[in-house]
């Protein structure tokens, strides 16, 4: 299977960056999207809603689903899982996007900042998957799709002064290793994937540096490497935690340039939790 058409995916967040750029790429083979976010009103610093974003994936040729509701909420996301089914007739894809992040040495980081990470990344994505489990094992070829990292015990990654966020984005990652275990008798995928370098998104270019942004890929990349991934058989590809560029040099792509931002390769911005290629 090359193609998403017909394909039914719900999505946390997707107002904006890569899970808008994941839900076009599947808009345009003719796939039908649900998103589930907060953001129904322009924000000054964050460009981009729910509604224009639907907006975007029916212009490029799929149906869209827009949801206003938050996905720590079990009411909200049971609901939006229902109302999915009943537009669509069923859920063939969940992705896991939205996420938190503040990079506040534990020391400083309160612990309402704590708790919304662990409630968005680790509580949102178990609560968006687990609802969907029965309509995908009706589902031909069913994945769920989780963007977080490796999970790496390396003291490198813990010295960063991160901890907190770096707590939520494994709790992310432990979603996939649970879910490939127990639903692989059902043939239901679970993967994770997660970019080389930093993406140029806002939550980079607010949370971050411009700078930063500006040696980072465009989420494009991420786009094209999740629609690898949710093409393949999900009884053969499950528990892996991809990297972006790795999926698509697999795929045969072997110039990366339309992706990066910056002039060289190797002016760009290695992102957590990765090794050099």
């Amino acid at each position: 299977m090359s193609s998403l058409a017909g394909k039914t995916i719900i999505m946390s967040g997707g107002s904006r960056g890569i899970g808008e750029a994941i839900a076009l790429r599947a808009a345009r083979d003719g796939a039908n999207v649900t998103l589930i976010a907060k953001t129904a009103e322009p924000h000054p610093k964050l460009p981009g809603t729910i509604h224009t974003a639907a907006a975007a994936i029916e212009e490029a040729g799929g149906q869209a689903l827009p949801i206003v509701g938050d996905i720590r909420d079990d009411a909200s996301v049971e609901a939006a899982v229902a109302r999915t089914v009943e537009r669509f007739g069923g859920i063939d894809i969940v992705v896991n996007n939205a996420s938190a992040i503040d990079l506040t040495p534990t020391e400083a980081i309160s612990m309402k900042r704590y708790d919304l990470m662990q409630d968005i990344n680790a509580r949102g994505s178990f609560l968006l998957a687990k609802s969907a489990i029965p309509h995908l094992r009706a589902a031909e070829n069913a994945h769920v799709l989780t963007l977080s990292p490796p999970i790496s015990l390396d003291p490198k990654w813990f010295a960063m002064g991160h901890l907190a966020y770096s707590i939520a984005k494994y709790s992310m990652s432990l979603v996939t290793v649970g879910l490939a275990a127990e639903l692989a008798s059902d043939g239901i995928a679970a993967n994770s994937l997660w970019p080389r370098t930093t993406i140029d998104t806002a939550a980079v270019r607010n949370v971050i540096s411009a700078e930063m942004a500006n040696r980072s890929r465009t989420p494009e990349i991420m786009a094209d490497a999740a629609h690898a991934i949710l093409t393949k058989p999900s009884r053969e590809v499950t528990g892996n935690f991809f990297i972006d560029d790795v999926v698509l040099a697999g795929e045969g792509v072997t110039d990366f340039a339309k992706y990066r931002l910056c002039e060289k390769e190797e002016d760009l911005q290695l992102d957590f939790w990765v090794e050099p290629a």
